[in-house]
């Protein structure tokens, strides 16, 4: 059977897993979820109720990180996968899905947040922020001289920050950030995985990623 994803197109996660199965040429059955509405379907095969979530054959993926080895496993031309560098990639990974993934949260919704300012929670971001702008010094990428697996499972969440106070991050001391993510933004990868997909309904008509 042809994969099945279930998606929502801004979800940071969802971005990053569907640039990895578009760079990978893998062909899915896209399921856009609306997610105040989740699908029956989608929650029999995950019961926490968040995407991404891809359905194979005889196992169910529903970590975003697992999808993305999943298809660099079957498809890697320009070498995401460094196994030389692994330990690197996964301490950034787990860093931006952890106490990045916070502040940013605070950041953006600091009105559910009221204990603090706005500055303040992106002050507490942009610690890892600085972090990143130190790796991108003397290297176009985070880690080596092409893109790996960091550069796309940190990405989308970058791109989440700096759109929160675009024109602040623009105006930042972040050039070399700034740099890196205009070449994500513009790279034909993502733009290819932000297609629009209507929320999917049980009966409806098959929609394949990519179209």
């Amino acid at each position: 059977m042809t994969p099945i994803l279930y998606s929502f197109r801004r979800c940071p996660y969802a971005i990053r897993t569907r640039m990895s199965l578009r760079y990978a040429s893998i062909t899915v059955e896209l399921r856009e979820v609306f997610l105040a509405n989740k699908p029956e379907a989608m929650l029999m095969l995950s019961a926490k109720g968040t995407v991404p979530v891809l359905q194979l054959d005889s196992q169910v993926l529903d970590e975003s990180l697992d999808i993305m080895y999943w298809a660099l496993r079957q498809a890697d031309r320009e070498q995401w996968l460094r196994p030389e560098l692994e330990a690197e990639m996964l301490a950034l990974i787990t860093e931006n899905d952890g106490s990045f993934k916070t502040h940013l949260d605070h950041y953006k919704y600091w009105d559910r947040y009221p204990t603090q300012t706005q500055e303040h929670y992106r002050q507490q971001a942009e610690r890892f922020l600085s972090k990143l702008e130190g790796l991108l010094a003397n290297r176009p990428f985070l880690l080596t001289e092409s893109a790996t697996l960091a550069d796309i499972a940190i990405f989308p969440f970058i791109r989440q920050f700096a759109f929160v106070d675009k024109g602040w991050f623009d105006q930042s001391s972040y050039t070399g950030l700034q740099q890196w993510l205009d070449y994500f933004l513009n790279s034909p990868i993502f733009v290819g995985s932000m297609e629009r997909y209507s929320p999917w309904q049980s009966g409806d008509t098959a929609k394949f990623f990519p179209a």
